[in-house]
Protein backbone atom coordinates (compact mmCIF):
# COMPACT_ATOMS: atom_id res chain seq x y z
CA UNK A 1 0.00 0.00 0.00
CA UNK A 2 1.65 3.44 -0.89
CA UNK A 3 -0.20 7.12 0.26
CA UNK A 4 0.00 9.95 -1.42
CA UNK A 5 -1.38 13.62 -0.82
CA UNK A 6 -4.81 13.71 -2.16
CA UNK A 7 -5.01 16.47 -5.30
CA UNK A 8 -8.71 15.53 -5.89
CA UNK A 9 -11.27 16.65 -3.57
CA UNK A 10 -14.74 17.47 -3.98
CA UNK A 11 -15.51 21.01 -2.56
CA UNK A 12 -17.64 19.01 0.32
CA UNK A 13 -14.55 17.23 1.22
CA UNK A 14 -12.52 20.14 1.31
CA UNK A 15 -15.18 22.57 3.52
CA UNK A 16 -15.01 19.24 5.71
CA UNK A 17 -11.45 18.92 6.33
CA UNK A 18 -11.58 22.69 6.76
CA UNK A 19 -13.87 22.80 9.36
CA UNK A 20 -12.52 20.33 11.39
CA UNK A 21 -9.05 22.46 10.96
CA UNK A 22 -10.88 25.13 12.69
CA UNK A 23 -12.31 23.34 15.47
CA UNK A 24 -9.24 21.07 16.18
CA UNK A 25 -6.69 24.32 15.75
CA UNK A 26 -4.36 22.00 13.94
CA UNK A 27 -3.12 21.74 9.83
CA UNK A 28 -4.83 18.85 7.99
CA UNK A 29 -2.95 17.14 5.34
CA UNK A 30 -5.39 14.30 3.60
CA UNK A 31 -3.49 11.08 2.12
CA UNK A 32 -5.28 8.45 -0.26
CA UNK A 33 -3.77 5.57 -0.30
CA UNK A 34 -3.25 3.14 -3.38
CA UNK A 35 -2.65 -0.66 -3.01
CA UNK A 36 0.44 -1.44 -5.45
CA UNK A 37 3.19 -3.84 -5.87
CA UNK A 38 6.77 -2.84 -5.30
CA UNK A 39 8.87 -3.73 -8.43
CA UNK A 40 12.19 -5.10 -7.86
CA UNK A 41 14.99 -3.54 -9.36
CA UNK A 42 19.15 -3.93 -9.67
CA UNK A 43 21.98 -2.18 -7.79
CA UNK A 44 22.33 -0.16 -11.05
CA UNK A 45 18.63 0.90 -11.15
CA UNK A 46 18.89 1.85 -7.72
CA UNK A 47 21.29 4.15 -8.02
CA UNK A 48 20.23 6.00 -11.26
CA UNK A 49 16.89 6.53 -9.10
CA UNK A 50 18.77 7.89 -6.12
CA UNK A 51 21.02 10.20 -8.78
CA UNK A 52 17.13 11.32 -9.57
CA UNK A 53 15.70 11.71 -5.86
CA UNK A 54 18.13 13.77 -4.36
CA UNK A 55 18.47 15.84 -8.24
CA UNK A 56 14.59 16.42 -7.72
CA UNK A 57 14.54 16.19 -4.03
CA UNK A 58 12.03 14.04 -3.94
CA UNK A 59 11.16 10.72 -3.06
CA UNK A 60 10.27 7.54 -5.86
CA UNK A 61 9.06 4.29 -5.64
CA UNK A 62 9.24 1.58 -8.29
CA UNK A 63 5.96 -0.53 -8.69
CA UNK A 64 5.06 -3.23 -10.63
CA UNK A 65 2.68 -2.02 -13.60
Amino acid sequence: MLCSLSTKLTQKELIAIKDLERELGKTLLAFTCHKVDPAEINDEQLAKLQKVENELGISLVAVQR
